[in-house]
């Protein structure tokens, strides 16, 4: 296990090396710059060319790139063209509240999904089955912004509630955190559980189908322990991978849930980057999400082991 997850480690640098060549060299191919933004009408040649020297940006594009990634190498992710602040820590803070956001929708997704994907299962063909499916797949479908604006509406005009403005720390105020935090995480709970039931489902009759499972019943075990023991437990592994994904993905900012909750993440921050034109923080986003992807693709190969011992890693 520890030599499989040093070569894992070791592979993660030439991805990242070559996303962040990518970044690099996309974000050169976006029209506009952070100079134009930040001068505006007062815009001019020699003003220009000051900002040019003062960001490296009239140093050839190899040396650019050289200049950043070796400083990412050393732990210095740069600093902001638009507020100079060190970016590094700004994204750790960032991440802190998206990591919080994207585990409550996890749970919240887990907690619907597998109990329903299992009653699917179970009543496969019922028109149990049926309203389970019709709901996982309206899960799927309906958009995450449309969910939330129709969320928002429906609680401000039948009661009167609306979500608090601004974030708070979950240590600083427990209490208005969740309330801030909890709409948004059921929005992407809600999303994320439809693809979860699916998939409960349809790992769960597979086992099922096993022969044996029809020794187990033969015996006369009873169908709880079947069903929890036996069907849903070899049946983790397609559940646990997709999870993982969503988790992964979520983690990189769940931009537009971010934005309609005004919930200052990861996500936000990188869209925020985008529309400034701000490349050093917009390139240090990117490559932070590539490398929490990767770390939870890793992690979910692990726990493969512990879910299943007759998977090993050499």
């Amino acid at each position: 296990m520890r030599s499989y997850i040093i070569r894992r480690l070791l592979a993660l640098i030439p991805v990242l090396i070559g996303i962040s060549l990518c970044i690099f060299l996309i974000l050169q191919l976006i029209p506009g710059d952070v100079i134009s933004g930040l001068l505006g009408i007062e815009e001019n040649p020699e003003l220009r060319a000051q900002l040019e020297k003062k960001f490296g940006l009239d140093q050839p594009l190899f040396k650019q790139y050289w200049d950043w990634i070796s400083k990412v190498l050393r732990g210095d992710f740069g600093r902001s063209f638009r507020t100079d602040k060190e970016i590094f820590p700004e994204i750790m803070s960032r991440f802190k509240i998206t990591a919080q956001l994207t585990f409550m929708a996890a749970f919240i997704s887990c907690l619907i999904g597998i109990p329903l994907g299992i009653l699917s299962a179970l009543k496969r063909n019922t028109w149990i089955d049926g309203i389970i499916r019709v709901i996982a797949l309206l899960g799927v479908s309906v958009p995450g912004f449309a969910s939330a604006t129709l969320l928002i509406l429906f609680l401000s005009l039948a009661f009167q509630y609306y979500s608090p403005v601004g974030y708070v720390g979950f240590f600083e105020n427990p209490s208005i955190n969740m309330q801030i935090m909890i709409l948004p995480s059921i929005i992407l709970g809600t999303s994320m559980s439809g693809s979860v039931m699916r998939m409960t489902r349809s790992s769960v009759l597979e086992i099922l189908r096993q022969d044996f499972i029809k020794t187990i019943r033969a015996k006369g075990a009873p169908e709880k322990v079947i069903i929890f023991k036996h069907a849903l437990k070899n049946g983790l592994i397609p559940i646990i991978t997709l999870v993982g994904m969503q988790i992964g993905s979520l983690l990189g900012g769940a931009v537009v849930t971010e934005q309609i909750f005004s919930i200052p993440g990861l996500g936000l921050m990188t869209l925020t980057a985008i529309n400034q034109r701000d490349y050093p923080v917009i390139q240090g986003c990117v490559l932070f999400i590539a490398f929490i992807y990767v770390m939870i693709n890793l992690l979910v190969d692990i726990l493969y082991t512990y879910v299943d011992p007759r998977i090993t890693y050499k």
